[in-house]
């Protein structure tokens, strides 16, 4: 059965048809078929398998957080953040934490991972320390909000902690004599995230790389103001609308905590606070890896910008969920890793899009601040095989349709020209492949709809790189929802409503096809 186009009565299939020949491309529709079974987890002896034997829990999750409604962001009973976002074992990391009011607080860092199903295992527990009320930071030049609290925790990175992105959950302790307000609305015990990657400089299969610089871009601490996609009333255009804040006129800062992420409505998650939006778009292809074994190392975007021959230890690079903003050493690091054989896969949306540089803090700190220079437009193409396009942005979900059955990506998928995965292209997509780089396939291709009317097209594609390697382009934000559905994960609301039962196993054995061809 083949599904008709019920989606948008409003338009027919031949008008959809010229939209899409507009941009080039042919418009398909369909369903998922019957599900298959996904293919067994890996056999292996390496560090994840390893790790992931060793006893989980789901202590890690937050389970009472409170939102100030005043700011709409942030958890000002007890909030912090990380004096870097990457490390290595032997490194020393600082943690700077704010209790408001005053108290005692706790601190257990946990790894990420499959973990039997838990989710993480706790590795190192700060019992009682004592916190304090650090102040907001002034409004500097270019609007940044930089903060300089003093360290809480300190302490070295152990050596047998294998890289992977970690979780620090802060617990208020109860405060004596303080009687029940605004800011303790919810008793004691309001819990928060800080998160930071352990990086190693091992050989290894796959590498996984966190959208740090986006997150931040999209950090909106401490009020709805300061990320780079909020203005106040002085920074309004002629129409009254918020602009978009590019070069000089906003600046964004690592040194302040992660306020709740809360994208076009589409998501609003508390007990994510803290952690940017890894739990959200990136943890559900982290926990799937570990699941099934694979050997995957962690990286953060700072570590592709400083470290471009440290790409080239892995078999395949992965960009994960929304990864929008990269550094040109960035581009130029990728694009090298990709010419010395590396294979890429591009597992995200609005990726490769808006040019930062990175700066030092008031401190001198290096890579800890950001702001928005310029856009990658063609280029972002010529590395992915595709890029954002004008109008590729909906708060539906839209169908992954497939469109090249018999490509080796979708074998043991049993999945037919326009048989679909519903619900994976948004809520911003690619559109324009680039059709001249070797060997260029398109692998899926749709019109996503919003309110009856078509968006732009969104297209997955693949390419050769030069020594028998692959670029692997899916080419949206949500792909890694169709992957997994890590402990307490709370998926896009396009996905609520619609019967859809997660994961697909075809999305994951479509996942299974590209890494076992990077790492074979």
């Amino acid at each position: 059965m083949r599904k008709s186009d019920e989606q948008n009565p409003g338009l027919s299939r031949r008008d959809l048809l010229k939209s899409a020949a507009a941009a080039g491309m042919a418009f398909t529709s369909g369903v998922q078929g019957t599900p298959q079974t996904a293919a067994a987890a890996p056999t292996g002896d390496n560090r994840i398998t390893k790790e992931n034997a060793k006893p989980g829990t789901r202590d890690w999750m937050l389970t009472n957080t409170y939102i100030d409604p005043d700011t709409w962001w942030r958890s000002p009973r007890i909030e912090g953040y990380c004096s870097e976002m990457s490390v290595s074992a032997g490194d020393t990391l600082k943690i700077m934490v704010s209790t408001n009011p005053v108290s005692e607080f706790s601190l257990e860092i946990f790894r990420t991972g499959y973990y039997g199903g838990t989710g993480g295992r706790s590795m190192k527990k700060f019992e009682s320390v004592q916190g304090k009320t650090q102040a907001d930071p002034p409004i500097g030049e270019n609007r940044l909000r930089e903060c300089k609290w003093e360290p809480s925790v300190e302490f070295e990175i152990p050596d047998d902690w294998l890289s992977g992105v970690y979780l620090g959950k802060l617990t208020a302790k109860k405060v004596e004599g303080v009687y029940q307000s605004r800011l303790t609305a919810k008793k004691d015990g309001l819990q928060s995230y800080v998160i930071f990657n352990v990086r190693d400089n091992r050989p290894c299969d796959l590498l996984f790389q966190c959208s740090d610089l986006t997150w931040q871009a999209y950090n909106s601490w401490p009020d709805d103001r300061w990320s780079l996609y909020h203005a106040d009333k002085f920074i309004l255009n002629n129409a009254g609308r918020k602009k978009w804040l590019t070069g000089k006129r906003g600046w964004v800062s690592f040194d302040r905590p992660y306020a709740n992420f809360c994208q076009e409505h589409l998501v609003d998650r508390p007990s994510s606070v803290g952690s940017g939006e890894f739990l959200l778009w990136e943890f559900p292809l982290s926990y799937w890896m570990e699941q099934q074994g694979y050997d995957v190392s962690y990286i953060s975007n700072v570590d592709t910008h400083t470290d471009g021959p440290g790409l080239q230890r892995a078999k395949g690079f992965i960009s994960v969920g929304h990864d929008e903003y990269w550094t040109r050493g960035m581009y130029d690091n990728v694009s090298a890793a990709r010419d010395a054989g590396v294979n890429l896969a591009f597992l995200s949306g609005n990726s490769v899009f808006g040019e930062v540089p990175l700066l030092p803090s008031a401190e001198g700190q290096t890579h800890r601040i950001m702001r928005l220079d310029s856009y990658f437009g063609r280029d972002g193409a010529l590395l992915m095989g595709g890029r954002m396009g004008r109008d590729a942005i909906s708060g539906a979900g839209a169908p992954w349709t497939c469109t090249n059955p018999d490509h080796w990506v979708y074998e043991g998928t049993g999945m037919k020209e326009d048989d679909t995965l519903e619900g994976l292209v948004g809520w911003e997509w690619h559109a324009h492949p680039a059709r001249d780089l070797p060997g260029h396939e398109i692998l899926a291709q749709s019109i996503p709809m919003r309110k009856g009317k078509p968006k732009g097209p969104h297209v997955a594609t693949i390419y050769d790189g030069p020594k028998d390697n692959v670029v692997f382009h899916a080419g949206t934000i949500w792909w890694a929802q169709g992957i997994s559905t890590p402990p307490g994960h709370v998926p896009p609301k396009a996905f609520i409503g619609k019967d859809q039962k997660l994961p697909y196993p075809r999305a994951q054995r479509i996942m299974k096809n590209v890494f076992d061809r990077f790492i074979k």
